[in-house]
């Protein structure tokens, strides 16, 4: 099955073409199986190559395709990389990206885009697969550039509304801004390897001294790439704007694939990172401060989806600090938890807006339990399963990083447990006013509440298994689980592991910290409930005064118009500096001032066009004259 890797990119890419080419003309039951059927395909053929991978004494195969670019010294071929960290993430990206397709074909049942959505769903899982099986920093670039293009595509799907083109151009605009580090760092990369194959510049980096100024700026540069794609500080604004797009765009790009490209992409580049432990600490610090401020924000928003989105900046947040204190493992593990619980969270968010009959302020909600059983339930379990509570998946994966973080440094793990406590308030706020009290909405709404058809509610269903379960493949000792998730990761994280410090503490103390993590969760939620169910408190109405802190965390921190200030508005002024002064009155002042010359000197030489003999002779004479004159001065 591992030399038939290529046919999992093929497969999403074969869809693509037929949905695309064929959107006018196939019925949508067409379009559904084509789509679907292309990611299941693609998800067969992965399980395949895992079982044969995890059962192969080869940990790591390299499946070159073809001869790609040869010109001079630059020889890059188009390969796979097959190992244990990219045959997960195929797992990942097929298999919740298959699911997700399915959940569409009843939530986009109605719309008129409905074969041209799936054709970028397509697309995008296409990309996606590019960015996690290239063997090399340039085919890995091809899909970080295709992903981002697909989330354009996605985000302003429903382009006619006009904050949604702008919430579309914004993610591009924001992206392409960390994707120049990323770019610059693959130009620096081969210039000081020789070559862009992880092959060969990971054993060549492992040979170099900690600290290495040319490796600091690599990944400071590759930090940057991260930082765009994954929504950290300062390029996170884009993530929230995205919920634009249709909710299964939320989930499958915003929530479980695309925006972990920058986490897989530290991972992938691990020996890199460890051998800049100035970078590393940078890395911890963007991370920790973003999970701070996404968790500060999402605590009094309204909006379903923006609750769920500022959720995903903070949680990503804690990918990074993980990556920042060497917990490469317990980084991605957490990736792989949270690709279940929040795809499942912003799904059971659509099934919500679609009986809501698309209405998503969680102030005209309320009371959904029993109109909705299967969404408030699965919900539930995807909720507890974020709020790290045990046996659900987030419990071990975020208790993982919180480990290494407090043996790394005691601040930072204090003020990560504090985020952990905003995490559960803010999700379990979130349940409470959609699913408990009375109906706050319209009557015309409340005749429409039902329960999302199995085309939507077997996704839930699925996902919410997997988040009750899947953090088993990460039980550690202290649980009297052996971790299989660090032992199938080991290959990938070899050459770090004798560069970064183990995790040493003891079982006694690992018992504190997650009694403290739990503890904290626990009063958050009861304190959500006392507030919310207990006491019956709504929000309050946009125009209402609220508490500076308050005032500060509803308007997100002014940050958006902080960057509007600070970027956007000069940048406009003086691009209307351009266009009047040096454009207009410029460029074409020049241009259009030739123009005008020879059209003014047209008009004076037309008069000497008279029609009178004795004028044309009179002006040859005095021709005749001047060539005389001129030949007589030259000799």
């Amino acid at each position: 099955m591992i030399n038939l890797v290529w046919l999992v990119p093929l497969f999403p890419l074969i869809g693509f073409l037929i949905n695309g080419l064929g959107r006018n003309i196939l019925p949508k039951a067409a379009v559904s199986f084509i789509g679907c059927l292309s990611v299941l395909a693609s998800f067969v053929v992965s399980i395949g190559i895992f079982l044969e991978l995890n059962s192969s004494a080869t940990k790591s195969f390299i499946i070159p395709l073809f001869d790609w670019i040869s010109v001079g010294l630059v020889k890059i071929p188009f390969s796979f990389l097959l190992d244990p960290l990219s045959s997960l993430m195929l797992l990942i990206i097929t298999g919740i990206g298959f699911l997700i397709h399915v959940y569409s074909t009843g939530y986009m049942s109605h719309d008129a885009g409905f074969a041209k959505f799936f054709a970028y769903l397509n697309l995008f899982i296409f990309f996606m697969l590019l960015l996690v099986l290239g063997s090399n920093y340039v085919i890995m670039f091809i899909g970080w550039e295709g992903v981002g293009l697909c989330s354009y595509l996605l985000i302003g799907f429903w382009f006619t509304n006009s904050s949604y083109a702008s919430a579309a151009k914004k993610a591009f605009i924001m992206n392409r801004i960390g994707d120049l580090g990323f770019l610059i760092a693959v130009f620096l990369i081969f210039t000081t390897f020789n070559s862009v194959e992880f092959a060969v510049i990971f054993p060549q980096a492992a040979n170099m001294l900690s600290g290495d100024r040319a490796l600091i700026i690599i990944t400071s540069l590759l930090f940057v790439g991260a930082i765009g794609k994954s929504a950290q500080i300062p390029l996170f604004t884009w993530l929230p704007d995205a919920m634009a797009g249709p909710t299964p765009v939320s989930a499958l790009i915003h929530a479980a694939t695309m925006v972990t490209a920058g986490i897989y992409m530290i991972a992938r580049s691990n020996i890199l990172f460890t051998l800049a432990p100035q970078t590393m600490h940078v890395v911890a610090i963007i991370g920790l401060a973003t999970i701070l401020l996404a968790a500060t924000i999402a605590v009094t928003q309204n909006d379903i989806k923006k609750v769920l989105a500022y959720s995903t900046v903070s949680q990503l947040g804690y990918m990074f600090l993980g990556l920042g204190v060497g917990a490469f493992t317990g980084a991605f593990f957490h990736v792989i938890t949270h690709a279940f619980f929040k795809a499942l969270l912003f799904l059971g968010a659509g099934s919500v807006i679609h009986a809501m009959s698309n209405e998503q302020d969680m102030r005209n909600m309320g009371g959904l339990r029993k109109k909705l059983p299967v969404t408030f339930l699965t919900m539930m379990i995807g909720t507890i399963a974020i709020a790290g509570l045990p046996p659900f998946s987030g419990f071990f994966s975020k208790d993982e990083i919180l480990a290494h973080v407090y043996e790394h440094n005691r601040l930072f793990w204090v003020l990560g447990v504090i985020g952990a406590v905003f995490t559960s308030f803010y999700m379990f706020r979130m349940m409470f006013l959609t699913f408990s009290g009375h109906f706050r909405g319209t009557t015309a709404q409340e005749s429409h509440l039902h329960e999302s058809p199995l085309s939507m509610t077997i996704p839930l269903i699925v996902l919410a298994v997997l988040s009750a379960v899947g953090g088993f493949i990460g039980t550690p000792e202290v649980l009297g689980g052996s971790h299989w998730l660090e032992s199938f990761l080991a290959p990938v994280f070899e050459a770090s592991a004798g560069k970064v410090a183990p995790l040493t503490i003891d079982h006694a103390t690992e018992y504190i910290l997650m009694a403290i993590s739990v503890a904290g969760a626990l009063g958050a939620m009861l304190f959500a409930y006392k507030r919310y169910v207990k006491n019956a408190r709504v929000p309050s109405e946009d125009r209402a005064e609220r508490g500076t802190l308050a005032r500060l965390s509803y308007n997100k921190y002014y940050i958006d118009e902080l960057y509007a200030s600070l970027i956007t508005k000069p940048l406009d002024s003086l691009s209307v500096f351009f266009y009047k002064v040096v454009d207009k009155s410029g460029i074409d002042g020049v241009v259009n001032g030739f123009g005008k010359g020879a059209i003014e000197a047209s008009k004076g030489f037309r008069l000497l066009q008279s029609g009178m003999v004795g004028f044309y002779i009179f002006m040859m004479v005095t021709g005749i004259i001047a060539l005389l004159v001129y030949s007589m001065y030259k000799i």
